[in-house]
Formats: structure tokens, sequence, C-alpha cells
């Protein structure tokens, strides 16, 4: 599943090929998504120009003069930029035309993504109740630790939780607590404050870096193939379980914690 830093690639990708580009047509193909995707698009979108491209969450925002379309990649969704030349995939569902006949691709194989249209002035439920994107100044150790208190479940579903910070997926989860020496089952009520601290620096940190790698792949969003080309790094935990830990050694244990793989490791996480 494509996490915050995809998503950003992403948008960092597109954004320089179509924004201030007037919308020529708007093709569905397949509207059967997650959810239906919004009927009005074609209508509300054709002859509009896209004045900007946001990111909330993993959802990408696309600005235009008279409201925003919202799309969320899913589990294998991905956007790609061609042109009208280029033969269509199996799973291509949707293309925005352009007027300089630049396209914006929508290939989605599993169709868990979605594609709403969300009119100016109007927000979306699905992104109303979110929490704090992570690299954010809200986003820090006071703020977790408060919010934390009293809180039973285990550490690892807590900052998953959108709810309570945005973005922080389960490659990341487990690289930002392995990195802070957190235990991923340990109660979220029980973490200190100084811990707190740790972790929050930490998830910005591997997020950060993340993105950054993500950059060097930016061409690959405009590769004729539209292969995404999500940036390969080297993860010290996530999918090594019972490898050696690259800080000491030891065993790298492999559990579920919310039907979600979680590798960590026994030594330096505590």
């Amino acid at each position: 599943m494509p996490e915050l830093p995809e998503v950003e690639t992403t948008r960092r990708g597109i954004e320089p090929h179509i924004v201030g580009k007037a919308i020529k047509s708007v093709v569905v193909r397949q509207p059967s998504l997650r959810w239906p995707v919004s009927p009005e698009l074609s209508q509300v979108m054709t002859g509009n120009r896209v004045t900007g491209i946001s990111r909330r969450a993993k959802y990408l925002l696309f600005s235009t003069n008279t409201g925003r379309m919202m799309v969320h990649l899913g589990m294998s969704g991905s956007l790609r930029i061609t042109n009208g030349s280029t033969a269509l995939k199996k799973h291509d569902h949707i293309d925005i035309v352009f007027d300089d006949g630049t396209v914006l691709r929508y290939h989605d194989p599993r169709r868990f993504g979605s594609v709403f249209w969300i009119p100016e002035g109007s927000s979306h439920e699905l992104i109303d109740s979110l929490g704090p994107e992570p690299l954010s100044d809200e986003f820090n150790g006071s703020y977790l630790y408060g919010l934390s208190r009293h809180r039973k479940l285990a550490i690892k579903l807590f900052i998953m939780n959108s709810k309570v910070v945005v973005g922080v997926g389960n490659i990341y989860a487990n690289e930002a607590l392995h990195a802070a020496g957190i235990r991923p089952d340990r109660l979220a009520g029980r973490v200190s404050r100084d811990r707190y601290a740790t972790l929050s620096q930490e998830i910005k940190d591997v997020l950060t870096s993340a993105i950054s790698s993500g950059g060097t792949t930016l061409r690959d969003f405009v590769r004729e193939d539209g292969t995404p080309g999500y940036f390969k790094q080297s993860l010290l935990v996530y999918g090594r379980g019972n490898e050696p830990c690259l800080n000491c050694g030891r065993g790298l244990q492999e559990v579920r914690i919310g039907n979600r793989t979680t590798v960590f490791c026994t030594k330096c996480q505590r």
C-alpha cells in the first residue's frame, strides 16, 4: 500500500506537469472503486484549470477554479503522466486530459482507491476528523503524551490511528518504534513524556528520510511504462523478521498486532 512518503512523492512528481493547465476532458472508464467515482466529475472538471496539488494524510487534493478532486490510491493505485498516444493498460480507470495533450492517468488493479469531487467551500467527511500531519509543529511529544493517557492499546496501534496522527502506516510505524527503542506492544498509556518526545522526532525523521529518498525517482512519473518507481530504501526492521537486528545482532521477532505484521528487537526495544 502506498504510504505517506509514496503519496507525497507522487504529488511532487506530477505537480510540475499539470499545475496551471486547463482540463480538456475527463474520461472515467471504471467508476466502481472502493466508493463510486463522483458522477459529476467529468462535467464539473472539464474547462477548469488545476491551480495546485496538496496532500492531506494519504489523500491528494487537486485544486481547480470551482472545487477539488480528492484522490486516494488505496492498496494498489498509482498516478502517472502520459499523453493521448500512450496505449491503455488493463486497470487504467480514469484519464484527466489537458489542453496541451498531457494526460494524468489513474491506474488501480485492486480498485481500493477513491476519487471524489469536493465543491468549492465544502469539505469531506473522510478528511474532516483526521489528526495532525506528522511533519507539522502541532505533532510533538507533548501532544502524543497528553492524548495517550489511560489508553490501554498497543503504542503501535495508537500511532497508526489516523485520528491521532495521519500517515504513519505499518512500515514506518515499525521503523520509528525501533529507532525510538520502544516495543510496539507496550501500552500507549504507559509511555513517558520523554519517550514520546523521542518517538515523535523519530517519526518525523523516518518520514522525512523516506520522502527525500523518493525525490530521486521523480522522473519515473513520466516514464512510458508508468511504473511509479516508489523509492527503495534500507529498512531496519520491516520485512526482516527472524533476521539479525542491525544494531545488536539479536534475531528480530515477528508478531501480529492489530492483524498487521510487526517486527521488533527484544533487546533494543523495551
